[in-house]
């Protein structure tokens, strides 16, 4: 079955994360953190993205971020895809080093981007990276320490946060406090994913909400109230809906390539061989964004059905071929 496809819109706030492939390290040495960050600072400098709160473990990352004149699959494509080419530059390897794509949820902003901005800060303390509350403040590998004033990061959006914690001296004295009451409560699986168990909070909380006979509005790749989560759904127009793929026919690949063969009058065994004529090569190409773009399969499965490369099917929808939906779908 194809993955949901992300939800996204002006002013949405994210909750990001992205993993190494086999759980391996994505960040060898201060020169791989220096240039991720530095990424991600010009992400925010050019105004694509609002960032509160981010982390750099050894082989994954937390990125809390609100879109702004960007979608955020841009931003990512922009931050992974440079990082990965300089990261396999400097390190003399090959081939892919995120696992899978990366993860976002989006978060109801009232309720949770305290909670998140401080979940996401102590990852380094959970992870035993710095020792205590010290250690966290002075570290350059978190927002936590530009958050304190240690360390001068002018595209980290401070102010946004600080905010929430009072105004003047008190603000940031505040948010300390409010983050080191939390040291002590480990890992939040809650606050790392969608849907209605995380948002009310426990599978008792749904079972209850099930007893008094309501109901909620979910979507997993929301962290909300039902309130919120209708209104993400409803504010994204019908434009914003065909460019972020939210509202698709969930077909097959082999549906849909059999719909592809149909107008360009050819068979899926031509499809499936390695001929040249331009006719097969566009209905490839077609085939290939149709399926990544509108559908949100990943290469991988689109290229297991074509028996060709991954990288065949990166081409393929990087190529600009194919985003005209005529009658395919």
């Amino acid at each position: 079955m194809p993955r949901l496809a992300r939800l996204d819109a002006p002013g949405v706030l994210h909750h990001v994360m992205g993993r190494g492939i086999e759980r391996r390290k994505i960040f060898l040495n201060k020169k791989d953190r220096k240039d991720f960050i530095d990424r991600l600072a010009e992400l925010a400098v050019n105004g694509s993205l609002s960032i509160y709160a981010w982390t750099l473990l050894p082989n994954h990352f937390h990125l809390l971020c609100k879109t702004k004149n960007w979608p955020l699959s841009s931003s990512m494509r922009k931050l992974l895809t440079g990082y990965v080419v300089n990261f396999n530059r400097r390190h003399k390897r090959h081939g892919h080093l995120f696992q899978n794509r990366y993860k976002s949820i989006v978060c109801q902003e009232d309720t949770y981007l305290m909670e998140l901005v401080r979940y996401i800060h102590l990852n380094l303390i959970r992870s035993s990276l710095v020792k205590d509350i010290r250690g966290l403040n002075r570290s350059p590998f978190s927002g936590h320490s530009a958050l304190m004033g240690y360390v001068k990061r002018d595209w980290q959006d401070t102010e946004f946060v600080l905010n929430y914690f009072g105004s003047g001296r008190d603000s940031r004295k505040n948010y300390l406090k409010f983050v080191q009451q939390a040291i002590s409560q480990g890992r939040r699986p809650d606050l790392v994913g969608g849907g209605l168990i995380r948002s009310l909070g426990t599978w008792s909380e749904v079972l209850a909400l099930r007893r008094r006979g309501e109901k909620q509005a979910f979507d997993q790749r929301i962290l909300g109230d039902g309130e919120f989560v209708e209104t993400v759904l409803s504010e994204i127009d019908e434009i914003g809906k065909e460019n972020l793929r939210l509202a698709p026919k969930q077909i097959s690949v082999s549906s849909l390539a059999e719909r592809v063969c149909k107008v360009h009058n050819i068979s899926t065994g031509e499809l499936k061989s390695r001929s040249r004529r331009h006719e097969i090569v566009e209905a490839r190409r077609i085939l290939s964004f149709l399926a990544v773009k509108e559908l949100g399969y990943c290469g991988a499965e689109v290229a297991r059905y074509l028996g060709v490369t991954t990288s065949c099917i990166t081409r393929a929808i990087t190529s600009g071929k194919g985003s005209e939906r005529k009658d395919y779908i």
